[in-house]
């Protein structure tokens, strides 16, 4: 009897270990598939409009383009791109909007493409990058930010604090951090889990998960802004655009592609975009 009851605790001893450094692994699994993504390195050249550029983050160094207006000048387009993307996903942006003279400006975020970096803070240093970029231009400058998904993201949050912004256009933005992070885990990360792996995830990029509240930074803004959103977005829902044009007090639109998934409005809302940087965009033509 002694025997049995042996085997069963340390059955039980076993068992709880196995649990214990099973779920140590997968919350470092879970922060890992938050922070990092594969990089996609920039292939060929830059766009005939384009110049190499080198912009200084937040202790980082951005790659990027500076792209001229063939145009007479009406200010300077911001791109930023989605996570695991690059700055050529600008290239739509670049080609459309360069002649209608705005020059742009398309860069790697931080961790991404050719820029120095290992995690992606979605905002949380993001946003102080995109704020040193903007330092870089003449401060009568017409300033319009261009963001998809985690681009519109930091786009929201920097125009939150930044003045100098005179419009954003954010395409499939999240509205937190924690809930878009939330929707988008295995289904095996249970709450416990999930909330081990965000706690790792602060940990080493060092910044909070919390903090990066695009809705709470939405009630800051004062910038016209448009948000755009397919009506057919798994990945990050419709909810998530409808919650950040509700906090948002300035003038605001909010354009829902029908049929479209992630990644897929932008190129369905050219005419929409450019009739609200028409009636947004003043000329800073020098």
């Amino acid at each position: 009897m002694r025997n049995i009851l042996l085997k069963v605790v340390l059955a039980a001893a076993a068992v709880i270990i196995i649990g214990v450094l099973v779920s140590s692994q997968l919350g470092s699994v879970g922060a890992n598939m938050l922070l990092t993504r594969n990089r996609r390195h920039v292939a060929g050249p830059a766009p005939e409009t384009c110049q190499d550029a080198t912009f200084t983050g937040v202790e980082v160094r951005l790659k990027g383009w500076r792209c001229r207006a063939s145009m007479p000048r009406r200010g300077t387009i911001i791109y930023l791109h989605g996570i695991g993307s690059n700055r050529t996903a600008g290239t739509g942006v670049i080609q459309k909007f360069t002649t209608r003279g705005f020059e742009v400006i398309a860069y790697d975020s931080r961790g991404h493409g050719e820029s120095d970096g290992k995690f992606a803070t979605y905002g949380f240093y993001e946003k102080e990058d995109l704020r040193r970029i903007v330092d870089t231009l003449p401060p009568e400058e017409s300033i319009v930010l261009i963001g998809t998904s985690f681009g519109a993201a930091v786009s929201l949050q920097a125009a939150a604090e930044d003045r100098r912004i005179r419009t954003v256009i954010a395409a499939e933005s999240f509205a937190d951090l924690r809930s878009v992070a939330r929707h988008r885990a295995p289904r095996y990360f249970v709450e416990p889990l999930f909330e081990r792996a965000l706690r790792i995830a602060e940990e080493r990029a060092r910044f909070s998960v919390d903090a990066v509240d695009v809705v709470r930074a939405a009630a800051r803004i004062t910038a016209p802004v448009l948000l755009i959103h397919g009506a057919d977005d798994f990945d990050t829902p419709p909810s998530h655009s409808q919650r950040i044009f509700d906090a948002l007090t300035g003038p605001k639109r909010l354009v829902l592609v029908p049929h479209a998934r992630h990644n897929q409005s932008v190129s369905n809302s050219w005419q929409e975009m450019e009739s609200w940087l028409d009636a947004h965009v003043t000329s800073t033509e020098r």
